[in-house]
């Protein structure tokens, strides 16, 4: 007994949601493989810092390595997903499209609870994450160098490689080091070195008084919060696009192993 007209047509349809499924596998490993090449936030030098800032009881250093070795996991069980479901409509064989459609649902689900609790507890997480990160360049910044302070030479790091200065926007000599440790010593700057173009190379040798003492030209007008953001969100488009298609994928993918699923029996049939 072979399949009816709308069996074949669905096993080839499902055959090609399993192919776009492992593309969108593919596209959801390549983000966490370039989180771990791309090291302008996650490095050594200022995991010190992110790993002071804790959302949830998770830190944000292990968060964002988490995150990215998360996405390359689950990206490859995408593809084995796919791989049993493209194998099951080709072999039509019933038990693994059941078993295909019940993790397809399942992941589904999971998808659609995960967007539900970013988007209430977003606002909170970022309001907590920036609060965090203030309190730790109050009470933590405390020299403007790359050898000193463990917490320092990270903030000094963020400030050269993302290029920005302090938590918020800096705009004059009033702004987010007046409370640091820092400047209870009464520095002669009023922003460090790395927020004025410094290097690692020059960080020593580096003056500009324009920009460190008197903050009127040269310094990063973007605040390091809005730099990290900024950072994450360069992957945010890529995340929504993979999201909303595996979501309408992954429904028509049920629909082609039920349908599917009602036409064969529990053995291998021959059209």
């Amino acid at each position: 007994m072979g399949l009816s007209c709308s069996g074949k047509v669905g096993m080839l349809f499902l055959i090609i949601l399993n192919i776009i499924f492992m593309l969108l596998g593919l596209g959801l490993m390549i983000p966490g493989i370039l989180v771990q090449v791309n090291v302008d936030i996650v490095n050594d030098k200022v995991m010190p810092l992110l790993n002071q800032v804790s959302l949830g009881g998770l830190t944000f250093g292990d968060a964002a390595n988490g995150l990215s070795v998360t996405l390359i996991v689950l990206g490859a069980f995408i593809l084995l997903v796919a791989g049993l479901g493209a194998f099951g409509a080709c072999c039509k064989n019933r038990c693994m499209l059941v078993i295909y459609a019940i993790i397809v649902a399942l992941f589904w689900i999971a998808e659609v609870v995960i967007v539900i609790l970013w988007f209430v507890m977003r606002g909170n997480l970022e309001s907590e994450a920036k609060s965090q990160l203030l309190s730790q360049l109050h009470n933590n910044y405390k020299n403007d160098d790359l050898t000193t302070h463990e917490i320092s030479t990270s903030w000094n790091y963020l400030f050269m490689e993302l290029q920005c200065c302090g938590v918020n926007a800096v705009e004059s000599t009033t702004n987010d080091f007046d409370s640091s440790v820092w400047q209870s010593g009464s520095p002669t700057a009023q922003i460090p070195k790395g927020c004025c173009g410094a290097t690692v190379s020059d960080y020593t040798s580096f003056s500009q008084a324009s920009c460190t003492d008197t903050v009127t030209s040269g310094y990063y007008t973007k605040g390091c919060y809005q730099a990290v953001y900024d950072k994450i969100m360069t992957y945010s488009n890529w995340f929504i696009g993979i999201g909303i298609t595996l979501l309408v994928v992954e429904i028509c993918a049920i629909i082609a192993a039920c349908l599917i699923c009602k036409q064969v029996g529990d053995k291998d049939m021959v059209v």
